[in-house]
């Protein structure tokens, strides 16, 4: 019987092992011929011959060895110079680092697997690792690569040193209108792109929206996230659990949110460097997740409608002092949703935000939010939302950076502090299988070999 286990274990490691290979270099290969083809193409309309097409050819050639060179190469801790701590959190933390392979400054998420392991996070870094591996657009913070040594997995993703969301509103109090709909705007096409990989973020809130150096967005912490390819999951089980007990339809002396300090909200916000719970905030949760009846996708509808109303109002609509206050709030929300008259909100933008905070069987679905007339303005045409080519247009709030380590715009922490030393212990690393992972680089733009 257990030369049967050990036989099973070492064939699910090498189907681990084998699958991400054959993936890498299937990828690679794929990209490499369409750059070829490409190449070719650009190479016959210029009408080059002779030593010129050769010489075009053989550069291609020699980038396409350089960049299966660096992708065979194995990446580890050692080629990473750590830079400053930017973030922290109950599993690990998050520094700017710089890579020695490529030179450039990645943003590395390090988490500590005997907490992953005993907080039961395991099938939460697995899907955030998923989903940014299989994300490759604008709108979703790349991943450059991850692996793992014995005590800690590793995310090496793109810094984006323009902070978060949270920050704007942190700084701006409230924002106009004007404002808010380039940032709703690029919001609903970065969740759509999530949809569209068959995921649901399932934690969308203005900490995990962050700006790059020209002040567009682009989402990130996926630890939540989930795949409707797989069965239901138990998420956010410890609400669950106690919504069972506490949370009823009566609404009797529940706050609404036109009364709600700011201030307080604010104050909050600004501790959040202290916040390291492993569940997070319900503030921008839709009231279907709280329930064990089902939800889909349209869960992050809501999230993005309680954003918009913090960017025009200044605090989320159903914040309470603690998290099952907050709940309560959510799930009777159609007693505690109010706009507050002094925040002077437009019909459209009243309109929207009733749109997308609202039951989930008619909740606004993509395309009705890109129609919606909030992103038409009536009496500014020039502030008509381009969908295609938003990200071409200059953001409300653009990062002002010295340098690509500058990061003022994030949270100081306590830099080169001393951790806990961590005993071993009897598991082995056969719940991270599969957690390695290379992004495909198979040349650099075709364009860029006409400049040699």
């Amino acid at each position: 019987m257990a030369d049967s286990k050990r036989v099973e274990e070492t064939l699910t490691k090498m189907s681990a092992y084998l699958e991400n290979y054959l993936e890498e270099h299937f990828t690679f290969g794929i990209q490499r011929d369409l750059r070829q083809k490409e190449l070719e193409q650009q190479v016959s309309e210029m009408g080059l011959e002779g030593e010129e097409k050769k010489r075009m050819l053989e550069n291609f050639a020699k980038k396409s060895h350089e960049a299966d060179t660096q992708r065979r190469q194995k990446v580890e801790l050692k080629h990473f110079a750590q830079i400053r701590t930017i973030g922290r959190g109950a599993f690990g933390k998050v520094l700017i680092c710089r890579c020695s392979i490529d030179n450039k400054v990645y943003a590395m998420k390090q988490m500590k697997k005997k907490e992953m392991r005993k907080k039961n996070q395991i099938a939460h870094i697995k899907a955030e690792r998923d989903v940014l591996a299989l994300a490759d657009n604008d709108w979703v913070v790349k991943l450059a690569y991850s692996f793992q040594d014995r005590k800690k997995l590793y995310l090496i993703m793109e810094f984006l040193a323009g902070g978060d969301l949270m920050t704007v509103l942190m700084n701006n109090d409230i924002l106009t209108e004007e404002q808010t709909r380039f940032y709703v705007a690029e919001l609903t096409l970065a969740i759509q792109s999530v949809h569209e990989l068959n995921y649901v973020h399932r934690d969308l809130k203005p900490d995990n929206v962050l700006l790059d150096r020209s002040g567009h967005i682009k989402l990130t912490d996926f630890g939540l996230s989930k795949s409707f390819q797989n069965k239901p999951d138990t998420f956010l089980e410890t609400f669950r659990k106690v919504a069972a007990e506490k949370l009823s339809d009566d609404a009797e002396g529940l706050t609404s949110g036109a009364a709600r300090d700011k201030e307080t909200w604010k104050t909050k916000k600004t501790n959040r460097t202290l916040a390291y719970s492993t569940v997070g905030t319900p503030d921008y949760i839709a009231p279907e997740v709280f329930n064990q009846h089902g939800y889909g996708q349209e869960c992050d509808w809501w999230s993005l409608g309680v954003i918009m109303f913090e960017c025009l109002v200044g605090y989320p609509p159903f914040y309470a002092d603690d998290p099952m206050s907050t709940c309560r709030q959510i799930i009777n929300w159609r007693k505690t949703l109010q706009f507050p008259d002094e925040s002077n909100l437009s019909e459209s933008a009243k309109s929207l935000m009733s749109g997308l905070i609202n039951d989930a069987s008619c909740r606004l679905n993509f395309q009705q939010i890109k129609e919606h007339a909030f992103f038409r303005p009536a009496n500014n045409p020039e502030e008509h939302v381009d969908w295609e080519r938003i990200r071409e247009k200059k953001a409300p709030s653009q990062p002002d950076l010295n340098s690509d380590t500058d990061c003022k715009y994030f949270d100081d922490f306590k830099q080169n502090e001393v951790e806990d030393p961590e005993s071993d212990d009897d598991n082995n690393d056969d719940a991270f299988l599969g957690f390695t992972f290379k992004r495909a680089k198979a040349t650099q733009d075709v364009d860029s070999l006409f400049d040699d």
